[in-house]
């Protein structure tokens, strides 16, 4: 049976019925439409187990010091964790609005019908993943097949090939463990010689150009995980992500304090002089990337084939 969705409408309950308030103008537009008092129980708004909420609008109107309280309450229960909430204010109060408060955009009171549903489908949408054939969104980023394109909050992101092939098998195993070896074969094929590096240097690439968007992260010994989106990443602050995305996303990644490959803490210098040679040659292709990865392989003294040199032979051989 299809689940069914509703748009929660959360405020003072005498006014939640008024004829110009959100729940009657969503009504009119033929939305399905619950309502809660601001000091009723989250769980009322679900009648059945079958009922999803897409949105929830608080109306806090001229009291916007309510609203933070009451989504931290809606929060607690489980199915409302992760639905994208607005807060609706009168004009007077507009600047009371907290960007710390939880929600993920704000409305206007008197509404706009058009544009209390237009918002209302806009948070839906930066809330929503899915996967089908030709589409994978996760959080920010939408990964299109079929035209072979990635954005992040509606903004293009130029990847090659490989890290194109790279993020979507990564995202079609969202929440599990990949290895390296398993990326190799699944994305470089079984037939490719090389070895690991060149997996770190593509994940690293990605990194840099989708920014906070991206949250995967390295386990030692293991491989990666993409996990859940960052914490605003999929919310009005997508397109900030975007932006952090073209502008390299190198130190959005250091805040975050995502851990590092054990290769990458022994050979920082190696993986620096690669990086600038490999920017200058994204355009020429894959084939270019992997001959970098091939380099650095043989810097770091370990071979595709797993035998090691001795400082020695690596300046001899320099």
């Amino acid at each position: 049976m299809a689940r069914r969705s509703f748009i929660a409408i959360v405020g003072h309950g005498p006014d939640l019925e008024r004829d110009e308030g959100a729940a009657s103008v969503l009504r009119s537009l033929g939305a399905d439409v619950r309502t809660l008092d601001l000091w009723d129980d989250p769980p009322r708004l679900f009648v059945d187990d079958e009922s999803k909420a897409r949105a929830i609008v608080v109306e806090a109107l001229d009291r916007p010091d309510l609203a933070a309280a009451a989504l931290r309450a809606l929060r607690r229960e489980p199915r409302l964790e992760e639905v994208g909430a607005l807060v609706a204010v009168s004009v007077a109060q507009i600047a009371r609005i907290e960007p710390s408060s939880g929600f993920d955009d704000f409305l206007l009171v008197p509404y706009v019908p058009a544009e209390l549903y237009a918002r209302v489908r806009l948070v839906e949408w930066r809330r929503s993943e899915f996967a089908t054939e030709e589409r994978v969104k996760v959080g920010a980023i939408v990964i299109d097949r079929a035209a072979h394109d990635v954005s992040v909050g509606g903004m293009h992101v130029p990847l090659t090939a490989k890290e194109f092939a790279l993020l979507s098998y990564v995202c079609e195993r969202r929440g599990k463990v990949v290895s390296r070896t398993e990326l190799l074969r699944r994305v470089w094929g079984s037939q490719y010689e090389g070895g690991a590096r060149t997996v770190d240097i593509h994940v690293r690439r990605l990194r840099a150009k989708l920014g906070a968007a991206l949250p995967l992260v390295t386990l030692r010994g293991a491989g990666y995980r993409l996990e859940s989106p960052v914490p605003g990443s999929g919310g009005p602050e997508g397109a900030d992500a975007a932006r952090t995305a073209q502008r390299g996303g190198a130190e959005a990644l250091e805040e975050r304090g995502e851990p590092r490959d054990e290769r990458d803490e022994d050979e920082d210098e190696d993986e620096d002089s690669d990086d600038e040679g490999d920017e200058d040659s994204d355009d020429e292709g894959d084939e270019d990337d992997d001959e970098a990865a091939a380099r650095a392989e043989r810097r770091s003294g370990t071979s595709a084939s797993g035998t090691s040199t001795t400082g020695r032979e690596r300046r001899i051989t320099r």
